[in-house]
């Protein structure tokens, strides 16, 4: 794996550096829906990405979010997301990343994720470990709920689906000691591994907002599954990623909301 990471690194940072040297200029933007867009620079980033991946491993998979990527029906699979954080991109917010994973065999096995803005690349093994370019990181030891800073965000159709993140998003904030919403869930995984939050959770996210960010939360020593505690995988309809500590604080807390629901 040591030469397919040193190429993911690469290939991330050559991505990323690309996003942030656009980063003010003015935008191309299109609409996937109401408030779901995707600028030039996605799918620019995007090309740059697989066209060296095709380069160096053609006859691998590609899934990728802005293109029908490539399928082969390879034992092999690399998941991309080339903007995380469009939104913020599109307005000259400095928080977005690009995320990389590569799968095998249905299980996901390096993943990067790299931060332009300060120059943070986030790499993780399986059975490795977890790294902040280069240094080996793990989660935080924190184990109150109340004591604990939190990330989230909100899907595409919060203006017309019920399930929407705000019920979760009110309960939750008054069990925590903060909440924060980036609006970058592959950086939100990220901090998680690096110990900066002690939680995430996040609704409707699709494979290449979580799979990097997935390993990178394990091989640092969290948790990862979906809302309730049941197991995770990369079509689940939500995630919950946490240092292990307040894991079941934070279940308890959703079950409780949607008990309070119920009519």
């Amino acid at each position: 794996m040591d030469d397919c990471t040193e190429f993911v690194i690469a290939v991330a940072r050559e991505a990323g550096i690309f996003l942030k040297e656009r980063l003010n200029d003015k935008h191309v933007i299109d609409h996937k829906g109401e408030i779901n867009i995707v600028t030039e620079e996605d799918r620019l980033s995007e090309g740059m990405i697989t066209s060296r991946i095709r380069e160096r491993y053609p006859d691998h998979d590609i899934l990728a979010e802005e293109s029908a990527g490539m399928a082969r029906r390879s034992r092999c699979r690399w998941i991309i997301d080339p903007l995380d954080g469009t939104t913020n991109y599109a307005h000259g917010y400095p928080v977005f990343c690009v995320s990389i994973a590569f799968e095998k065999e249905n299980e996901i096995h390096m993943g990067a994720i790299y931060n332009p803005m300060l120059d943070e690349m986030f790499v993780a093994e399986k059975g490795k470990g977890a790294f902040l370019n280069g240094k080996k990181i793990i989660v935080s030891n924190t184990m109150d709920l109340s004591q604990s800073l939190l990330a989230t965000g909100f899907p595409y159709d919060i203006r017309s689906d019920r399930n929407n993140n705000i019920n979760y998003f009110n309960g939750m904030a008054k069990s925590a000691q903060a909440i924060r919403r980036a609006g970058s869930a592959a950086l939100d995984m990220a901090y998680i591994a690096a110990g900066r939050f002690d939680g995430f959770w996040e609704l409707k996210l699709m494979p290449w907002d979580t799979a990097a960010g997935w390993l990178m939360v394990r091989e640092s020593g969290g948790i990862v599954t979906d809302l309730f505690g049941g197991a995770f995988h990369l079509e689940a309809p939500h995630v919950l990623a946490t240092n292990g500590k307040i894991h079941h604080h934070m279940i308890n807390v959703f079950k409780k909301i949607d008990r309070e629901s119920m009519p």
